[in-house]
């Protein structure tokens, strides 16, 4: 960070910063307090820290955490798991459904599952697995591979596995083998095809399955994922599927094989009533069934349970409820059902992935550069040889005050047009352009401090600060870190790590390393307002000062696997910390792909391109284009490159 002497960029911006700053003005600006849930704060220090117990536990300063991971060997952008966390999750949501069992009196049990698609990093359904054994927390998968991980892991007593997904018989016959080993298996019928394939597997192997038929409910959750339930979506049993797949059951002479009844709305639903909804109509379906005979044991209300992203409590990253009041209106809602019909209350499970997993994981990377267009003064004033837009600027720069900022905005914006509209035409040379816009930006610098002491400037300052935003070149890729925020506009809680004792006066987007325009966040949480805003605010930076650190927050739900290799960039190195008394410990260390691992994924062999670029620097040597030295040289640097880091490094 910028110390002692600012640089001409910064002094310019030094009109815009306010009177005194604070930590708790950093933690206001950020929202910390807010989506961090108390696993995160920023310290006295002026640092963030990690505090996976709540404000009462232990607690590892994430900056000097970052400084010490590099002194270790460990390469930034890194991923940081605290697995504390983790195990904090799992027992929240559990003691939330054992209140809302014990205030209401409810009959059934509460067994959480974990669907491993959220992040399949093994530590970390370990992790999960060795944390939930107490509350009996089980797993879910939704294809072969992800069965296969999870009869490896699960061996949990009592803790149920929930098969979803496509399945073929293979699928199914490892599913039931599996239950000779004592798991508590239950397969889920997703396509009504599958029921005939389970049952005669089942005969033939002399088992007797246990069966859970998923609805397709009419009724849509909210949010992003709104569309992966209701009556068009990809699984599930429309009503009349369901009742002829009771026949064919009891036919079978296996009714009784039916055990659970499974529904889906949706992931992140942030709204409660769209849930109270969607558990009124799966309830109904839920009792109908068991009075066809089906004398169900389970309701697998799936996942939903949202993650407060941006600390607002009503986006669609977001969420108005809180745990305990997902759990009390499921409770209440069975009870209620179950209750009119004289029908036993069913056991509870979830499938809230996300609601475990997210906040566990935060990714760290520094800053590489800046692009920024500001000036330190207006440049030169403008003559009377000059153009008239040239001396209009000018006019604008000199006469702009409080009381006339509004006119002036108007006629800023008109002057960069025509600007824009002289250079194409001829009129201005490029010379006259740069001016133009250097005084563009002066003016606009000049404008934005009077508008930040001027009432109702709200609008001019918003716009302005889209206008006179830097861009931060960061160390990592949108692509491969932060996938959801490219692809589905996801908000993550983005902010500086350090440093939060002086105020973050410029405003930025964040640029990643990969050669794409969509290669950047763009997208921020206000937290005065709950809205989306196009800039972060951030502190100066330029080259040459000492490093800047940057974490997203929150991405422990579906971005490392989701993640792709644009350009090239892999997965970045990665820790799992345990905190304690005594400091912190470092569990596992993950190394991040090496180039040579990222092109093997896209079939190149490490021999035969450093054999091709052996053969090319023969061919120069004979030419005279290239001295032996000079070639050895490049297949050194050749090599070294195919054992690097994927991701920028400092020169040492």
């Amino acid at each position: 960070m910028t110390n002692g002497n600012e640089s001409p960029t910064t002094h310019a911006f030094s009109q815009l910063k306010s009177d005194s700053w604070s930590v708790e003005k950093s933690a206001q600006t950020y929202g910390i307090n807010n989506w961090g849930s108390g696993y995160f704060r920023i310290n006295q220090n002026g640092n963030v820290s990690v505090t996976p117990k709540g404000a009462d536990g232990y607690s590892a300063d994430l900056y000097e955490l970052t400084q010490e991971l590099q002194d270790r060997g460990i390469r930034v952008p890194i991923m940081i798991r605290f697995p504390d966390i983790i195990r904090e999750r799992v027992h929240l949501l559990h003691s939330c459904f054992q209140k809302a069992i014990a205030d209401h009196n409810y009959s059934g049990k509460y067994c959480g599952v974990y669907p491993i698609k959220v992040n399949q990093q093994r530590h970390l359904v370990q992790e999960l697995v060795k944390f939930g054994k107490d509350v009996r927390l089980g797993l879910e998968c939704g294809s072969k591979p992800e069965l296969l991980v999870v009869l490896s892991l699960m061996n949990t007593p009592n803790g149920v596995i929930i098969c979803n997904g496509f399945k073929d018989t293979e699928y199914i016959e490892t599913a039931l083998l599996a239950q000779k080993i004592g798991r508590e298996i239950i397969i889920v019928v997703d396509r009504k095809d599958e029921l005939k394939i389970i049952t005669e597997t089942a005969k033939k192997l002399n088992i007797r399955p246990k069966i859970g038929f998923r609805a397709k409910l009419n009724t849509q959750g909210a949010g992003k994922w709104v569309d992966s339930a209701g009556a068009r979506s990809k699984f599930g049993l429309t009503a009349i599927e369901i009742v002829e797949g009771i026949e064919f059951l009891r036919k079978q002479n296996m009714l009784e094989c039916l055990e659970l009844l499974h529904y889906h709305i949706g992931s992140q639903v942030p709204s409660i009533q769209s849930i109270k909804s969607s558990l009124k109509e799966a309830a109904r379906f839920y009792t109908e069934i068991y009075s066809l005979g089906a004398k169900l044991k389970y309701i697998d209300v799936g996942g939903g349970l949202g993650v407060d992203y941006d600390g607002s409590g009503w986006s669609d990253s977001s969420m108005n409820y809180s745990e305990q009041e997902y759990a009390n209106d499921i409770v209440s809602t069975l009870q209620t059902m179950c209750d009119e019909k004289g029908i036993p209350h069913p056991n509870i499970v979830t499938e809230s992935g996300r609601a475990l997993v997210a906040h566990h994981s935060v990714l760290i990377f520094n800053v590489m550069g800046v692009n920024n267009l500001y000036r330190q003064e207006p440049p030169t004033p403008a003559e009377k040889k000059d153009p008239s837009i040239m001396q209009d600027m000018q006019y604008i720069f000199e006469k702009l005050t409080a009381d006339n900022l509004n006119e002036c905005f108007n006629d800023l914006l008109q002057a960069k047009t025509e600007t824009l509209n002289q250079f194409t035409y001829g009129v201005l040379n490029l010379t006259q352009r740069a001016w133009c816009e250097s005084m563009f930006f002066a003016i606009a610098t000049k404008m934005l401090a009077l508008a930040q002491r001027t009432p109702d400037s709200a609008d001019i300052i918003s716009d302005l600060r889209e206008k006179l935003c830097d861009t931060y070149f960061c160390n990592f890729s949108v692509f491969q870190s932060v996938p959801d925020s490219w692809a589905v506009g996801q908000l993550f809680p983005v902010m500086p790590i350090h440093n939060l004792k002086n105020e973050p006066y410029h405003e930025a987007t964040l640029a990643d390393l990969t050669c794409d325009s969509d290669g950047k966040i763009e997208k921020f949480i206000d937290s005065e307002t709950g809205e989306v805003k196009k800039t972060l605010r951030i502190h100066p930076y330029k080259e040459g000062d000492a490093p800047y650190y940057l974490g997203v927050f929150l991405t422990g739900a579906y971005q490392e696997i989701l993640g792709d290799l644009h350009n090239l960039f892999g997965d970045t190195d990665a820790v799992h910390i345990s905190i304690h008394n005594s400091g912190y410990t470092v569990d596992h260390y993950v190394p991040g792909d090496t180039v040579t691992e990222v092109l093997t994924y896209v079939q190149y062999g490490r021999a035969e391109m450093v054999d091709s670029i052996r053969q090319y620097t023969e061919e120069s040597i004979a030419a005279g284009n290239i001295t032996k030295q000079e070639a050895k040289s490049l297949i050194k640097h050749y090599e070294e490159g195919l054992s690097g880091y994927t991701y920028l490094e400092e020169m040492e």
